[in-house]
């Protein structure tokens, strides 16, 4: 069988997984499913969300697929099948699934899946055991862990889209206790600007699209001390922001009248109040947490509303090159954004994704990687903007300040949200 490429990330060096850290990141995935029912993981609720089981034999195709076939002796597939049935949107690997239709695939069965992880992770383990040295297999492993921590988040995500849609409002998880009812008042923080440094460069992963490592010129600017909070954004509807046209660029405009958009994704009124659904069930909006589940066209508009802008990704990135990446991830266990307590710039990482004004282009010098991995990022450069800093949903140990998420301005089943920027005041 004809091998594929392999490499997708630059020169930078990356330190060898071991068989506990893969053991570790697999067992999150799983974990991150126990509290589902096989119903549950079978259910597609939209073409861009995917089912909880196609996510688990997804992210073990691509260890098949990009290391096994290459690197263990007299490899033979776990199913022939799953070779199409669980490749994404490699054209290189061969063909796909029609992704709108992966909730139509009762078979295989949920148990099958579990048993193909443990057959896969068993043979990683041995390669592991036998050939960690390897740099370039080591390199494989890496991007697998990372792409498979990319899936539990999208495990949450499209898992919240999926019971939504019941109306008895099922809990994922038991809600944490509240969080405080306050959060500190916004503030603006500035910078100098100057002509700075973006992108990844030293030791450590990174994929390919956040380098190479370049000189961009920043204007001096503000941002916001904390992320905008429901109650700021509640504000916003009041005033009539979903029926204010000025406020929206024009194809946010089509989309508030096709979609009928009144409120963020899950916002629906309950007795005067408004509710939203959470991973936790159908809860009341606290105020003082940050806003989530908006567009990029719904932050453009919020932020217009309040004569501030949003940040470019060069921004946001000045800003959080001297922050260590902390915040409230998926191992706070509490599934949702957090109304922030930090003094200075708070909140730059986890809580929401955070909506910059940059298109997702390639850097300048950028070259997609050699082989079918070369797919991964550089093929979906047109049409996305770009998210930084990670959300509630995602590992803390996937995240660092260059990394670029990218999602189609009118998403909005991921934990988006909002952070004003601004022209320096003087």
């Amino acid at each position: 069988m004809k091998s594929v490429g392999t490499e997708t990330t630059r020169s930078n060096a990356i330190a060898p997984p071991d068989i506990s850290r893969y053991a570790a990141v697999r067992r999150s995935t799983t974990n991150l499913c126990a509290p589902l029912s096989p119903e549950d993981c079978q259910i597609q609720s939209m073409p861009d969300a995917s089912p909880a089981k196609w996510h688990l034999a997804h992210t073990t195709w691509f260890f098949e697929t990009f290391v096994l076939e290459r690197w263990q002796p007299s490899f033979r597939p776990f199913q022939p099948g799953y070779r199409v049935l669980f490749n994404s949107y490699y054209q290189t690997v061969g063909e796909q699934y029609s992704r709108p239709q992966r909730g139509m695939l009762s078979r295989p069965s949920l148990d099958e899946i579990f048993d193909y992880r443990r057959h896969v992770d068993e043979a990683v383990a041995r390669l592991l055991a036998e050939r960690g040295d390897d740099s370039e297999m080591a390199s494989l492993i890496e991007i697998g862990l990372h792409h498979e921590q990319q899936h539990q988040e999208l495990i949450l995500t499209d898992v919240k889209h999926a019971l939504s849609y019941n109306p008895s409002y099922p809990a994922y998880a038991a809600a944490l206790p509240a969080a405080p009812t306050t959060s500190t008042p916004l503030g603006w923080n500035g910078f100098a600007g100057d002509v700075c440094w973006i992108g990844h460069q030293g030791e450590g992963f990174a994929f390919d699209n956040e380098g190479p490592r370049h000189r961009q010129i920043v204007e001096p600017f503000e941002l916001g001390s904390r992320l905008v909070t429901n109650e700021e954004f509640i504000a916003f509807i009041d005033d009539g922001g979903y029926q204010r046209p000025e406020l929206w660029l024009s194809d946010g405009w089509a989309a508030v009248q096709s979609y009928n958009w009144i409120a963020p994704l899950y916002w629906q009124r309950g007795d005067g109040d408004w509710m939203h659904f959470t991973l936790s069930g159908l809860l009341p909006i606290r105020a003082s947490e940050p806003v989530c589940h908006v567009s990029y066209y719904e932050a453009d508009a919020y932020a217009r509303w309040c004569g501030a802008r949003l940040p470019t990704e060069f921004e946001w990135e000045v800003a959080a090159q001297s922050v260590a990446a902390r915040g409230n991830f998926v191992e706070s266990g509490a599934l949702r954004p957090l109304p922030s307590v930090d003094a200075g710039v708070g909140q730059l990482f986890g809580d929401v994704w955070e909506w910059t004004s940059s298109s997702y282009a390639p850097y300048p010098g950028y070259q997609p990687s050699a082989g079918a991995l070369g797919e991964y990022n550089g093929k979906f450069m047109c049409n996305q903007m770009v998210l930084r800093g990670g959300s509630c949903a995602t590992p803390q140990s996937h995240i660092r300040a260059t990394y670029r998420n990218f999602f189609p301005p009118q998403a909005r089943w991921q934990f988006s949200g909002i952070r004003l920027a601004r022209r320096a005041s003087c």
